[in-house]
């Protein structure tokens, strides 16, 4: 994560790292899944909470 602010602010000259930009998008993807299902499941509920 932090290479990408790097390479956003520096520009091209600072290279990016592959396997870490792979392991970052990969996590991002895995959580944004997880909060959709336990959203999902939880949304007929919470609103009669409120």
């Amino acid at each position: 994560m932090i290479d990408g602010f790097r390479w956003c602010i520096i520009g091209g000259d600072s290279r990016l790292d592959g396997p870490g930009l792979l392991l970052a998008l990969g996590v991002i993807v895995l959580l944004g899944w997880l909060g959709l299902r336990v959203f999902r499941r939880t949304e007929r509920g919470f609103a009669d909470v409120i």
